[in-house]
C-alpha cells in the first residue's frame, strides 16, 4: 500500500473485507472510536489554553485523583459508543464496574475496554499521552446488557486492540491480529482525517532501548535487578549496552519501542502493598498492548506467562508488564527462571 494515498475510513472498509463475520460493525465501530480520537486531541492540543487542565477532584477506582482531561476523554468514547447499537458494555480504567449502554440503546455484541487518557499525570508538562483500547465479542446471550463474563475474557480473544498518542502529531495505530499486521494513521489536522502513514509496523527483533522505572529499582526482585544491569553491560543479547529511554507515559514508550526496538518493563513490586503484582491494569492497558506488540511480532509477559494467555479475575486486575522486541522478553524471561538470589 506505500505509494497510496488511505484514509483511515477506506482502509478499514478494505480490511472488513477480511472480517465478513463482522458484516460492517467492526468498520463503524473504529469509526466511532477516530471521532473520540478526534474529538480528544483537539482538546488535548488546546488544553493550555482553557480551563481543562488539573483534577476534577473526584478519584478514580485506583485510588488516583481523576484529571478533567481523563474525565473529557471518557465521555468522549463512551459517547462515540453508546447509541451505535454496537457495544453490550464497556470497561474503562476510571470506573469501578462495567459500563453499561443505556435502556434505550440496542446492545451490540462487542465489549469495548479503554484507557482513556494514559499518562494524564504528564499533561501538564507537555509530554505526549494517549489512549489505548480493546474490543471483544461478547459471550453472554445476544440482545441483553452486557455481563460481567463479557469482560473478563483473556486477551487472545480481542478481535481489535489499539491506542492513540498525542503528540507533536495524533496518531492512531490498531490491529486486528496477527495475519493482519499493525497500522499507523496519522491526523491531518487541517482537514481532520487520519492518514496511513506506517503501514504493516514490524518491531525489531532486538534494539538498543529499555524503558524502566529506575527510581522503583530497590522494590524489585532481586533477578529485575539484575535483569536491567546486564542491559547496561555487555553481557545481554546484543552484545553491547543499552541505552534507557523512560518517559513516564506508557504510551509514549511503548510507541518508540515498537518502531525501533527495545523492551519496556513495569514489574512487579513492594512498593505499595495495595499494588503487589504491579501498577498496570491487564484489561485496559496490557492485554491490548499486548495483541499490538504480537501483531507486529513482538512478545508480551509477565516474566513468567504469556499476557494474552490471562483469564482475569476482575475488571481492574494488574499484572507485572514486560513488552517489546522478542529477544530482550525472551532474556528477561530467562533471568527470571534461572536466576539464583
Amino acid at each position: 500500500m506505500r505509494g497510496q494515498t488511505f484514509t483511515l475510513n477506506r482502509f478499514i472498509i478494505e480490511e472488513q473485507r477480511h472480517h465478513p463475520e463482522a458484516r460492517g460493525n467492526l468498520t463503524a465501530l473504529l469509526e466511532a472510536v477516530a471521532f473520540a480520537a478526534k474529538v480528544i486531541s483537539l482538546e488535548v492540543n488546546k488544553a493550555g489554553l482553557v480551563d481543562i487542565l488539573g483534577l476534577t477532584g473526584a478519584v478514580n477506582v485506583q485510588g488516583e485523583e481523576v484529571q478533567k482531561l481523563d474525565d473529557y476523554a471518557q465521555n468522549s468514547f463512551v459517547k462515540a459508543l453508546d447509541h451505535t447499537g454496537l457495544c453490550c458494555c464497556m470497561v474503562s480504567e476510571e470506573e469501578p464496574d462495567l459500563i453499561p449502554i443505556p435502556d434505550r440503546y440496542p446492545k451490540g455484541n462487542y465489549v469495548f475496554t479503554m484507557d482513556p487518557l494514559d499518562g494524564s499525570s504528564n499533561i501538564d508538562a507537555n509530554v505526549s499521552i494517549g489512549s489505548i483500547f480493546g474490543v471483544y465479542r461478547r459471550v453472554s446471550p445476544e440482545g441483553g446488557p452486557g455481563q460481567p463474563e463479557d469482560a473478563l475474557q483473556p486477551g487472545s480473544g480481542l478481535v481489535v486492540g489499539g491506542y492513540v498518542i498525542y503528540g507533536s502529531s495524533t496518531m492512531l495505530v490498531y490491529t486486528t491480529g496477527r495475519d493482519y499486521g499493525v497500522h499507523g494513521f496519522t491526523l491531518d489536522p487541517s482537514i481532520g482525517e487520519f492518514f496511513l502513514s506506517h503501514p504493516d509496523i514490524k518491531i525489531p527483533e532486538g534494539g538498543r532501548l529499555y524503558s524502566v522505572n529506575e527510581g522503583n529499582c530497590l522494590h524489585w526482585d532481586p533477578a529485575t535487578r539484575h535483569y536491567v544491569e546486564r542491559l547496561k553491560g555487555r553481557d545481554n543479547p546484543l552484545g553491547k549496552e543499552y541505552s534507557g529511554r523512560y518517559i513516564g507515559s506508557l504510551i509514549a514508550d511503548f510507541h518508540r519501542n515498537l518502531l525501533y526496538g527495545g523492551v519496556f518493563l513495569y514489574p512487579a513490586d513492594d512498593k505499595d502493598p495495595k499494588k503487589p503484582t504491579g501498577k498496570l491494569r491487564l484489561l485496559s492497558e496490557c492485554a491490548p498492548l499486548s495483541f499490538v506488540c504480537e501483531a507486529a511480532g513482538g512478545k508480551a509477559s509477565t516474566g513468567s506467562e504469556r499476557v494474552l494467555d490471562i483469564v482475569p479475575k476482575e475488571i481492574h486486575q494488574r499484572v507485572p508488564f514486560v513488552v517489546g522486541s522478542p529477544k530482550e522478553v525472551e532474556f528477561y524471561e530467562e533471568i527470571l527462571r534461572t536466576y539464583d538470589a
